[in-house]
């Protein structure tokens, strides 16, 4: 039962991580955007909780117990597990915009940055409405 409270809180905690990972890889790429042979990063962790989630698309939600050998066996349901879903840092290596071998596009880096800055407060202003609706409950609405 408690697992469930903070399952939300966990979730948004991930989702910080992976985007303050983010936040770093694209700063580490605007950084060496003239240095000879660079190759830009990027962070891969939204593909990673769709494709979990997309195995998990059959479930229904249904969990099926029995207390008796000769009841009918269920297939058991297993939940997304979110703790061994890492961010994971991805070179591309395999383009190359200018004749020195950097790929690192100065615009789209700061595009990105833009974008996970929106993403970051966002996932911080969740995560505080939950943490709100967690302390509420414990103080029972007062």
């Amino acid at each position: 039962m408690w697992s469930k409270l903070f399952k939300p809180v966990d979730t948004l905690q991930k989702g910080l991580e992976a985007s303050w990972m983010r936040n770093s890889v694209i700063r580490n790429n605007i950084a060496n955007a003239e240095t000879p042979n660079f190759k830009a990063s990027d962070v891969q962790f939204e593909s990673l909780i769709a494709d979990a989630m997309q195995r998990d698309e059959t479930n229904t939600g249904f969990v099926a117990k029995t207390t008796h050998e000769r009841h009918i066996q269920f297939d058991v349901v297993e939940e997304i597990d979110l703790e061994s879903i890492e961010p994971l840092v991805a070179v591309n290596d395999k383009t190359s915009i200018r004749m020195d071998g950097n790929n690192v596009d100065i615009e789209s880096e700061n595009v990105k940055l833009a974008q996970n800055s929106l993403l970051y407060n966002t996932l911080l202003t969740k995560l505080n409405s939950e943490l709100t609706r967690i302390k509420m409950a414990v103080n029972e609405g007062r």
